[in-house]
């Protein structure tokens, strides 16, 4: 897993100055995918795990979309926090603290 960064501006990442890029020999293209597609959530806004697999062009793939964030190691990268679901639900978070970590990440973003 290798982050790049790039002049690039139009995402904004606590962590990153830019914008990042994902490459990967030993991850799945569908996880890399997905993982692109979530750092271009703006900060203060959410996507459901539907509209991230819209936005990817695998519309049936929701679960697997979910799969895809649980799995993401770069949590201050990967803003896997901004993904929810379609009933508004909260969803899971893979990070420390869990579902109560996901919600105050939301709500210091101004998302709730």
């Amino acid at each position: 897993f290798v982050i790049v960064e790039t002049s690039n501006p139009t995402i904004e990442l606590p962590s990153v100055p830019c914008t990042a890029l994902i490459r990967s020999t030993t991850l799945p293209e569908f996880q890399i995918m997905v993982w692109r597609e979530l750092m271009k959530i703006p900060s203060g806004e959410t996507r459901s795990y539907k509209e991230v697999a819209e936005a990817i062009g695998r519309p049936n793939s929701s679960r697997a979309v979910a799969n895809a964030c649980a799995k993401n190691p770069h949590l201050d990268v990967v803003p896997c926090h901004r993904v929810i679901r379609s009933d508004g639900g909260l969803g899971g978070y893979s990070g420390e603290g869990g579902v109560g970590t996901k919600l105050r990440l939301l709500n210091s973003e101004g998302a709730f």
